[in-house]
């Protein structure tokens, strides 16, 4: 597990970085709200520990910037600011956790294990597998049998939907209602025009279907 530390004081850094390493994690450190949010941004970490009163960005606004990017990551706040105020201000801003300084480590760490725990359990999963047919839901990137597939937004918008119902027949209705968001036209013939186009670079291209026409019901992935 890889630890954001972000923390003006040296002393106090140092004797995180120490104990964050005896407790087995792995740290990235930034002594200044720039530099914490640079590295939020450009690397990977599983959650964060952020001082408030940081040179150059305060502790609210990296806090508040690292949401706004998409980082669902946990986030702790480590502050000597204690007021009422203060806590409601870094909870709002997108902190998981209000720790006030002096802290005891002891405590520091049986909350960053609940806060990995409690993320680990609601995490939405980033990746879909169906057989040899994988979508990267981060990046939109869809692959199968290693080769790239790329796909216009609606066809990844619908064999995203298909692998999230795999081995689950859905009909017309649901997909017109869950990809283009609008209700059943039966005049229409909008999701047999993209199921066929989808087929022709999911399947066609290899020696497996994957995606079914169950008739008079739907399709199903499979």
């Amino acid at each position: 597990m890889k630890i954001l530390l972000i923390e003006d004081d040296r002393k106090t850094a140092e004797f995180l970085l120490k104990a964050l390493q005896e407790a087995g994690y792995t740290t990235l450190y930034a002594a200044d709200g720039q530099a914490g949010l640079e590295m939020a941004k450009t690397e990977t970490f599983d959650l964060g520990i952020i001082d408030i009163m940081l040179p150059l960005i305060d502790g609210f606004t990296v806090i508040e910037s690292i949401r706004n990017s998409g980082i669902t990551a946990p986030l702790i706040i480590l502050s000597a600011l204690n007021s009422v105020e203060d806590k409601v201000h870094g909870l709002d801003a997108g902190g998981d956790l209000y720790l006030p300084k002096p802290f005891s480590v002891t405590e520091l760490l049986a909350n960053i294990q609940a806060q990995l725990r409690r993320f680990s359990m609601s995490a939405e999963p980033t990746r879909l597998t169906t057989a040899d047919l994988t979508i990267d839901m981060l990046a939109r990137k869809v692959t199968r049998q290693g080769q790239r597939i790329d796909l216009p937004p609606k066809e990844y918008d619908l064999l995203e939907y298909l692998m999230r119902n795999a081995g689950r027949v859905v009909t017309k209705t649901m997909i017109m209602e869950n990809v283009w968001e609008y209700n059943f036209d039966p005049q229409t013939n909008i999701v047999e025009t993209r199921m066929y186009k989808l087929r022709e670079k999911v399947d066609k291209p290899f020696d497996r279907e994957l995606i079914h026409t169950v008739r008079g019901v739907g399709y199903v992935l499979e």
